[in-house]
């Protein structure tokens, strides 16, 4: 596919005379990050008043300011050397898309770019400029930057040829290319998941789960396919696994860097490569088989690489409030603090009574004993008062350590969020936020994470779906998340909920493993209400195994089915049928 634009459609910048607002959609995101370089601008701004001013200097520099700005990304810095006129009639926002907008034309970032020393010419300062593109090689050139009095300094004059090498006054940076035939998805064995035009595969029930579509992509994606070299309209991965390796998949397209109507670079493209992933087809198969055709969500993981072995459902995009299974969150907090120990106890009670308010324990149970107990039967009346007692502030500052509120491992999967402590409210709701009910949210992949610090010894591994990038993994990878005694102490009460609490069904004979289950309540209920009507809960549980002493976690599995009653009666059995799987093979 070949196409041709002009620089609105294909990234050029355009001068003062046309409109080089950001576009709506993404101002607020452009204005978070100039915000700490719009401070830089305003000190490089007045560093620039002060050498110009009485220096007599014929635009040197500003000049070299405006360049070794550039070399350094600094588009706050670089506004800052323009004219004041020019600074006026193009605010620093515009000024920076359209910089950006341009070097994505060329299929490059300002991290690409190097700047020399200018040299002057009469009346205008010359900058060698090169920049490392992605389809047409390196590309060097000569910037001239014009110089203007500005009131006791000399400063640059703006025109979109000073944002990119060979531009000539009134030029345009455009773009012609053409997409390389795309590479094969494969399984960790190489089995094709996805191969040729048509995306064809010989384990087509594997591949639904997996693989995603290629499409035209829609124009939330534009910034992205402009950075890759795509031209509009052409098909990308969109969803799936051929979204997350678009860029290895897709190749480098062939065409022609324009400067005007003039050909300034040329890129001969490179075909898509083919990606072997983490995906085991026998554990793929078995998460396959735990979910049944239900609506809900199962994703394996390798704890010692971080690999993604199976997904099946919506793992990466599915948001559920995550019950019980949030409390190893809350009892990691009060463990790291020194709140509790294991060996802490509690009254038994069937309710705890929080701003006079009774949260009750699933069904009306009893429980209480020791911290360990009430970990393994996941009583509310204990974990409720932990939570309020841990606090908002550092309650959702570990929840946040674990993964909450940030950026999650794979840009195609949903933020799983819990509201800033100053929006919690009471201890009642702080309360209910510790069970993991009130606002939170979470993916079946953030919890698998949450048990997985555990498998970890307390850090919180990279996660990958590369085969050859997680063969490359550390053993020690990863940040700390909690301490590793606290770890081991989390991983004790973990498997003891295996062992005689809530999540006997998900026992492998042999095999210890470390659960947690989970019941998220999806409706408000009145106090004192101890219905059990499975369509009102999403059921949970994660899990790891082998786990205890000596042991070396080979296998992490994370369930959810929304819907579907309790989680040591519902995804616990399925779960099991995936850790199973996943320590065969």
């Amino acid at each position: 596919m070949t196409t041709t634009g002009q620089a609105e459609q294909q990234g050029g910048a355009r001068g003062p005379g046309g409109p080089l607002r950001a576009p709506p959609d993404r101002g607020d995101r452009l204005r978070r990050r100039l915000v700490p370089a719009a401070v830089l601008a305003a000190l490089a701004f007045t560093a620039g008043v002060v050498v110009g001013a009485g220096s007599g200097d014929d635009g040197e520099a500003a000049a070299t300011a405006y360049a070794k700005a550039w070399a350094a990304g600094d588009w706050a810095a670089m506004h800052a050397q323009l004219t004041a006129e020019d600074r006026r009639r193009l605010a620093l926002i515009p000024f920076a898309e359209a910089g950006r907008r341009t070097l994505a034309t060329a299929t490059a970032n300002e991290r690409a770019v190097r700047t020399g020393t200018p040299e002057r010419d009469g009346e205008t300062w010359r900058v060698p400029v090169t920049v490392r593109t992605r389809a047409f090689g390196t590309v060097r050139g000569t910037v001239v930057l014009a110089v203007r009095e500005d009131g006791d300094a000399t400063r640059v004059a703006y025109d979109p040829s000073i944002l990119f090498p060979g531009l000539k006054p009134g030029e345009q940076l455009t773009r012609q290319t053409a997409m390389p035939a795309r590479g094969a998805l494969l399984a960790r064995d190489g089995t094709p998941l996805a191969q040729g035009p048509e995306r064809s595969s010989p384990v087509p029930e594997l591949a639904a789960q997996l693989v995603g579509r290629v499409e035209p992509a829609a124009d939330a994606d534009a910034e992205r396919l402009l950075a890759l070299g795509a031209p509009p309209g052409a098909s990308v991965g969109t969803t799936g696994l051929e979204r997350v390796f678009d860029a290895a998949l897709g190749g480098v397209p062939s065409g022609q860097l324009r400067a005007g109507g003039r050909v300034i670079a040329r890129g001969a493209g490179k075909p898509g490569a083919d990606v072997r992933t983490t995906i085991d087809p026998g554990v793929e198969r078995a998460a396959i088989s735990a979910l049944a055709g239900r609506y809900g969500a199962a994703i394996a993981i390798d704890p010692q690489t971080g690999g993604v072995l199976a997904m099946a459902g919506q793992p990466l995009s599915l948001l559920q409030p995550p019950g019980s299974t949030f409390k190893i969150i809350t009892t990691a907090g009060a463990l790291e603090e020194g709140i509790a120990t294991p060996r802490s106890t509690y009254p038994f009670e069937g309710a705890a009574m929080l701003s006079g308010v009774p949260l009750a324990n699933a069904g009306g149970e009893i429980g209480g004993g020791t911290l360990v107990q009430a970990f393994a039967e996941s009583c509310n009346s204990v974990f409720a008062p932990l939570g309020a007692e841990l606090g908002a502030e550092r309650l959702v500052a570990y929840a946040e350590r674990f993964g909450f509120n940030r950026p999650p491992a794979f840009a195609t999967a949903a933020t799983s969020t819990i509201p800033q402590a100053g929006e919690i409210g009471d201890d009642l709701a702080v309360g209910s936020t510790a069970i993991g009910q009130g606002q939170v949210q979470a993916t079946a992949l953030q919890m698998a994470e949450a048990a997985g610090v555990m498998a970890g010894d307390g850090r919180r591994r990279p996660l990958s779906f590369s085969l050859a990038e997680s063969r490359r993994a550390r053993p020690k990878a990863g940040e700390r998340v909690v301490s590793a005694q606290t770890a081991r102490r989390l991983e004790r009460m973990m498997l003891e909920v295996v062992r005689t609490g809530t999540g006997t069904a998900a026992a492998i004979a042999g095999v210890p493993v470390a659960g947690k289950t989970g019941t998220a309540e999806l409706k408000s209920r009145e106090p004192g209400d101890t219905s059990t009507n499975p369509e009102d809960t999403t059921a949970w549980f994660v899990a790891y195994a082998p786990a205890g002493t000596g042991k070396r976690p080979r296998a992490l599995v994370a369930v959810m089915f929304p819907g579907a009653g309790a989680g040591g009666e519902t995804a616990a059995p399925a779960a099991r049928e995936i850790l199973a799987a996943a320590l065969q093979r």
